[in-house]
């Protein structure tokens, strides 16, 4: 439901290929039933940090940046949210968003650039209008479709702690605590449904009141759960317990990124293809907490300099779908952004330039998409011009 509109699916698993970190697994999840009492999460008493993007790299982009934001508040962007695809669809689909409808994840992306941007009161009234849209009992529905006039009933925890990121992210950067208290209400509710006793999981249906049990690692991000589960014993447990289980996905040094997903039931591993979007996210919230492997940034190295950065893997790391992406190359640079290495960032962010729409008779003109089809995807253009702030 996050990650440029992928269905969540479980996948089947397979026998756990390392043991080195298992007996470490095992006692953290055997530990899992002292945190079982209920906690309220108070905003912590240090202020947000971490979160503003500091380092400016793409100083020489400024003009690929406006026109890409130009084209994104023309073509996508409404006063419900932003349009999940520049073109409308005839009918809609249950298994993914299409067309005028709207995603939770793309405003949660959306505010995460006015807050870089300092386009504070723009902040203010998208925020509230993403409650107005998206807001069902406490947490965002990921999806909306202003024709049907429909709100989902089921979350996508990360869409949600992008939300709260950028609340933090706007308080942080104006020095102000506006949002921490709002920000803490919504984790609270999270750690009633989809962070329940320290299990991560992909969504809740707020109808059904059933969660899963599944866990995409790209959902575990660890700078926004580490800045709220610092304050007590427990909570710190959390999250040593969740790192634990992010970590323990690694597919190995040969192919070194991670597994799609964790099954808490069974306490497996999936063996399912990788998105490579939700790969580069994974390995993008382990740099922000300076957890990154360098095999993984070798082997990112490696595809961004050749070009030949994929759209789909298997776990033993061959193609499974190929084409590029420019939001893969944007999180590229994003990754190298978070280990300050400027070489690799620019040309990351050389490789989602040269898929930039550059024609200027061309209605979706600035933006990044097909000029022939005028396919325009919400998730490609927000996560370039995310990484294009660095």
């Amino acid at each position: 439901m996050a990650i440029g509109q992928n269905k969540m699916t479980v996948t089947y698993s397979k026998p756990l290929r390392r043991y080195w970190w298992l007996i470490g697994l095992l006692i953290a999840l055997m530990g899992l039933s002292g945190c079982r009492q209920q906690t309220t999460v108070k905003p912590p008493k240090q202020a947000p940090s971490g979160f503003v993007v500091t380092t400016k790299y793409a100083a020489d982009s400024k003009q690929q940046r406006q026109r890409l934001a130009n084209f994104i508040k023309r073509g996508l962007l409404t006063k419900q949210g932003l349009y999940t695809n520049y073109l409308d669809t005839a009918k809609r689909t249950t298994a993914t968003a299409s067309g005028h409808e709207m995603l939770s994840e793309s405003s949660g992306m959306w505010l995460q650039y006015l807050a870089t941007t300092h386009q504070w009161a723009q902040f203010r009234q998208f925020y509230r209008q993403t409650k107005t849209t998206f807001d069902e009992k406490g947490l965002f529905s990921y999806r909306y479709d202003p024709r049907a006039k429909k709100r989902y009933s089921v979350n996508a925890t990360l869409d949600d702690l992008r939300v709260i990121r950028a609340l933090l992210t706007y308080d942080e950067a104006r020095q102000t605590t506006h949002y921490r208290q709002e920000a803490a209400q919504r984790y609270q509710t999270l750690a009633q449904t989809t962070i329940k006793n320290g299990h991560l999981v992909d969504y809740y249906d707020v109808h059904s009141h059933k969660a899963a049990t599944t866990a995409s690692l790209a959902y575990f991000d660890m700078q926004t759960l580490k800045y709220f589960e610092q304050e007590t014993k427990s909570g710190r447990q959390a999250y040593h317990k969740q790192l634990i289980v992010l970590k323990g996905g690694y597919l190995g040094d040969v192919f070194p990124l991670y597994a799609k997903s964790y099954q808490w039931t069974t306490a497996t591993y999936s063996s399912g293809n990788l998105n490579t979007s939700e790969a580069l996210e994974t390995l993008l919230h382990l740099a922000e907490i300076k957890q990154l492997k360098a095999t993984s940034r070798r082997w990112l190295i490696q595809r961004v300099t050749k070009r030949d950065l994929a759209n789909g893997y298997t776990t033993s790391g061959t193609v499974s779908v190929g084409g590029e992406s420019a939001a893969n190359y944007a999180l590229a640079a994003a990754i190298f952004a978070q280990l300050h290495d400027r070489k690799h960032y620019q040309l990351a962010m050389k490789n989602v330039w040269r898929l930039q729409v550059d024609q200027a008779d061309s209605a979706i003109d600035g933006g990044i998409g097909d000029a022939k089809t005028k396919q325009v995807y919400s998730y490609s253009n927000l996560t370039a011009l995310n990484a294009a702030f660095y």
